[in-house]
């Protein structure tokens, strides 16, 4: 037994070092993304739903729109929508201009170029402000395509859990909900606990994305965000007195400090997009 007390030792001093390490970080908040909306049903519209279910718990999200999407976007119940999310406080971003859910990586620099000024121009119109987001869609992005946000003042921001029940897959339900994200934020807790993610106003923002224009999404949001809960409490993840976000400015410049400005970077991307992109 003595030869093995000072690898012990070694061990717990260790763990010592690695438990004051994660507790000298921020604490958690979750900052809620909605990719792919907003959507067109005049009945039953999901991102309505998803509204109705933010509001009633004081939550502010980021919302990275399809502004010409010919279902969403593009129409007059997507651009109404587009309003009722800016005017209830939410953060409004980019996700496309285009009628389909076309991969920025795949356009020529001239393309793309034209299809991001659409897209500023046209979130602009409708909330009178100009986004200062992008989310690329299939999560494809490129060093030039960076280079083509940031020309129109706009940031890259991806994700640290990804529920993984984006429509356009034809995913419109989930058996594994709870497993999923646990599995994410158990990898996003080794990032925060060494240090390697940004803080802002004294707060981690994790960044948990969904899609609103899945109906599975909004009949269950607030299931995933009672499970977002459950498993930081089970992994021991400091939260915010407040876990999610309640303030738009806080959001955005917790959203702006959580973004990507560099084509080096190459964080981890969801599912098989990491294997795929790079």
């Amino acid at each position: 037994m003595p030869v093995f007390r000072p690898r012990l030792l070694l061990a717990a001093f260790s763990l010592l070092l690695w438990c004051a390490g994660a507790l000298a970080q921020a604490p958690v908040r979750f900052l809620l993304t909605f990719d792919d909306g907003p959507a067109a049903a005049v009945n039953h519209n999901p991102t309505v739903q998803v509204l109705e279910v933010l509001a009633r718990r004081r939550i502010k999200a980021v919302f990275f729109t399809q502004t010409r999407a010919w279902n969403g976007g593009g129409t007059e119940m997507g651009r109404f929508l587009i309003r009722r999310e800016h005017a209830e406080d939410h953060v409004v971003a980019l996700h496309s201009a285009t009628k389909l859910h076309a991969n920025h990586r795949f356009m020529n620099r001239e393309e793309l170029e034209r299809n991001l000024q659409a897209g500023v121009d046209d979130l602009r119109g409708e909330t009178g402000v100009d986004p200062k987001l992008v989310r690329p869609p299939f999560w494809a992005y490129d060093a030039d395509t960076l280079a083509s946000y940031h020309a129109h003042g706009l940031q890259m921001l991806l994700t640290d859990l990804n529920a993984n029940d984006g429509k356009i897959y034809g995913i419109n339900f989930s058996w594994h909900k709870r497993s999923n994200m646990l599995t994410h934020l158990a990898e996003t807790r080794k990032r925060w606990a060494a240090g390697a993610m940004p803080s802002a106003d004294g707060y981690t923002p994790v960044v948990v994305t969904f899609h609103d224009v899945n109906t599975y999404t909004a009949r269950h949001i607030e299931e995933y965000l009672d499970i977002l809960l459950d498993v930081a409490r089970e992994l021991n993840v400091p939260l915010a007195d407040q876990p999610f976000y309640t303030n738009r400015d806080e959001l955005e410049r917790a959203a702006l400090a959580a973004s990507v400005n560099s084509a080096d970077a190459k964080p981890h991307l969801p599912g098989l997009w990491n294997w795929l992109w790079q």
